[in-house]
């Protein structure tokens, strides 16, 4: 049994699937699958799991087959180190290629994505975009930083490799905390938050947190600098008309009102919806009127 599973508390009663396990070449990838019917694929960032879904698991579960991935490194998926996995965006990508092939899911797919989960899942879309039949999109971003906008100076810092910043992030579990604490308009329940922190109790389980923040690419001489402006360029033709609902917390210090009006820029005919009292982490602050929106749009009225 994983060591967080044989942890669970409070937050078990609001995450009661069964796990799931697809072995990848670094290690397993933990991932929930619930439901028949056509598939809705949910992609988390960082620092959460799949554990951020499982509202729209525990409602959707009745008409669709709901499959949400822990990335390598998150949630339950094993930790390798960075000597078996590199932490990139773009094995990333890969990950969720093959969970997806796996899986058997070519087609008919409704993709949500959250956060870094934007790049990750677009990149997926990019590689066979006959999968994705229509997107909801909760404040992430699946292209380069738009001229103008600034990037947080709490993220650069958590950018940085060194020792303090080791510190804060893995032994202290600044990120994390920063994340429970900041990324909510409301407060999350004690549930929500035992259940969001759970898999990151140790600096070893702590890797992937760090190493995805050092992984968004802001210069050409990044690592993953090209895979993202692949993703980027090929964007709006991956997407074309099909149906888009995006669901925005308007109070998100990373993504904001001008990510919003990016995605909006790209795609004018994207249903949307924001929220004044939803922060970050939407799905928190507003898992009712998100299921709303993606029942009129599933056609569930």
């Amino acid at each position: 049994m994983n060591m967080v599973e044989s942890r669970k508390g409070e937050w078990q009663r609001e995450y009661p699937f069964a796990s799931r396990y697809f072995q990848r070449p670094a290690g397993r990838m933990h991932y929930v699958d619930e439901g028949t019917g056509a598939p809705i694929v949910m992609v988390h960032g960082n620092p959460t799991w799949s554990f951020y879904y499982r509202a729209l698991i525990n409602v959707f579960r009745a008409s669709h087959r709901c499959i949400a991935m822990d990335h390598t490194g998150c949630g339950l998926s094993d930790r390798p180190g960075t000597d078996e996995y590199d932490y990139r965006l773009r094995s990333r990508i890969d990950d969720l290629e093959a969970l997806l092939d796996h899986l058997g899911l070519h087609e008919n797919i409704t993709l949500v994505v959250h956060d870094w989960g934007g790049m990750i899942g677009l990149g997926a879309a990019l590689r066979k975009p006959e999968r994705i039949a229509r997107y909801v999109i909760l404040n992430t971003a699946a292209f380069l930083l738009p001229p103008g906008v600034p990037f947080p100076w709490q993220l650069e810092i958590c950018r940085r490799d060194s020792a303090l910043v080791r510190t804060l992030v893995r032994s202290c579990n600044l990120f994390c905390w920063g994340a429970a604490i900041g990324g909510t308009g409301k407060g999350l329940s004690k549930a929500a938050r035992q259940g969001l922190m759970a898999p990151y109790d140790s600096y070893a389980s702590r890797r992937a947190v760090h190493e995805f923040v050092k992984d968004i690419p802001l210069k050409p001489d990044h690592p993953s600098y090209e895979t993202a402006l692949e993703v980027d360029n090929g964007l709006v033709e991956t997407v074309g008309d099909k149906p888009m609902q995006i669901c925005w917390g308007l109070q998100d210090f990373v993504f904001d009102e001008l990510f919003l009006a990016e995605w909006q820029r790209r795609f004018p005919h994207a249903q949307v919806e924001s929220y004044s009292d939803a922060g970050h982490y939407v799905l928190e602050d507003a898992p009712q009127r998100i299921i709303e929106a993606m029942k009129r749009m599933l056609e569930l009225d």
